[in-house]
């Protein structure tokens, strides 16, 4: 059974820093194309950030240079870094694992930016 499970979510001040984690389990992780993606209330889901299983990483512009996307293929898990952040990053933030049909989702976490 595949499972994405994250954490590290919660409230943070602006400019404050948070670091997700996803841990995966059930699939070849490292042949997959992982990725963070987030939803805002009223607002389509929207990618974030990804990392192939090499390490190639890409992404949002709105997220370039404050945020930091990395993987342990041995540990099964991928991680968002996330610094310098705004009101606007306020969002559910999910892991998303692709592989050609194959595309699995974790529940998401709460990220609030708010003073």
């Amino acid at each position: 059974q595949v499972q994405l499970v994250e954490s590290g979510g919660g409230l943070v001040q602006p400019g404050g820093s948070l670091r997700l984690s996803c841990a995966a389990s059930g699939i070849a992780f490292s042949l997959y194309l992982m990725g963070w993606y987030r939803q805002a209330p009223g607002k389509q889901r929207e990618l974030v950030a990804f990392i192939s299983g090499g390490g190639i990483t890409d992404y949002a512009d709105s997220v370039k240079g404050r945020f930091t996307i990395s993987r342990d293929n041995a540990e099964n898990m991928v991680y968002l870094q996330m610094n310098s952040l705004k009101p606007e990053d306020t969002a559910v933030y999910y892991c998303n694992g692709r592989l050609g049909r194959s595309d699995h989702w974790g529940q998401g976490t709460q990220v609030t930016v708010s003073s």
